[in-house]
């Protein structure tokens, strides 16, 4: 009987895993949460008891779903102190480049916020792993918040669409150097050290240039999306640094461009 209800069922596995791989960010993978999904369908097979009245799909559907989420909250490794201590370096940099006019180095921001230069490391690393999933799926949170409803409607989808065609786009006018590194270490996910290498600078550089990029990508996106102006840093240079970036963004986009990066379901299509 339990070979039966798995044999049955495992196109209600299939069929939830599509849906859910539509809602959560690229970087998630159908396969570790297909095999959470079919292992989650024998146990429920096992636990089966068809004298209480419930169909066995309703049954292991919610068994199932509740392993999906299981998997996400294993994938969502930024913790609460981890964002904690995101918003603390971020607030910190912010205040630094608004005084200088410049970015801070790696120096400057650990003198600010009272930590070693190798503690100030191992910051940035978990920052840059909570930007990760800001950076490809547009929010971040508890497992739950990660799928949404079952279904887009169509003005929903076209927002949606419209979003990651902006993030292409802002990502694509990114100066060269910090282009590269965005690309390269988040799209093509290589080691920093690799970047590092190939732009013949230090890791810790690498780091720096890759928390400048998203910076600046935040400040564009939040300017086309939100239609609002970020506000603008006290030295006259970054402010027209940043003025140039938004205003090649839209000189960039169009509404072809933004609906071209996705299909009609929101997936990303092919270069």
């Amino acid at each position: 009987m339990i070979e039966t209800l798995v044999r049955e069922n495992m196109a209600l596995v299939g069929h939830m895993v599509r849906e859910m791989l539509f809602k959560v960010p690229p970087h998630v993978h159908r396969d570790d949460l297909a095999s959470a999904g079919y292992a989650a369908l024998v146990t429920a097979a096992k636990a089966f008891d068809p004298t209480r009245g419930i169909p066995f799909g309703k049954f292991a559907a919610m068994r199932v779903r509740g392993a999906l989420l299981d998997e996400l909250r294993g994938l969502d490794w930024a913790s609460r102190s981890v964002r904690a201590r995101a918003r603390r370096a971020e607030q910190a940099r912010q205040e630094l480049t608004a005084q200088l006019g410049r970015t801070p180095t790696d120096t400057e921001l650990a003198e600010l916020l009272g930590v070693a230069v190798g503690e100030l490391a191992s910051v940035q690393d978990d920052v840059q792993r909570a930007a990760v999933l800001s950076l490809q799926g547009f929010q971040a949170g508890a497992a739950e918040e990660m799928v949404a409803e079952p279904a887009l409607n169509p003005e929903e989808m076209l927002l949606h669409r419209e979003r990651i065609g902006y993030l292409h786009d802002a990502v694509a006018v990114l100066p060269e150097r910090l282009r590269f590194v965005v690309e390269e270490s988040y799209l093509r996910e290589r080691p920093l050290a690799e970047v590092a290498a190939a732009l013949e600078v230090t890791e810790s550089r690498v780091s720096q240039l890759r928390t400048e990029a998203l910076a600046l990508l935040k400040d564009g996106l939040t300017t086309h999306l939100d239609q609002q102006q970020s506000a603008p840093a006290k030295d006259g240079c970054v402010a027209r640094r940043r003025a140039l970036y938004t205003a090649k963004i839209a000189a960039r986009t169009t509404m072809a461009s933004r609906l071209g990066a996705t299909d009609v379901q929101g997936l990303a299509v092919a270069a």
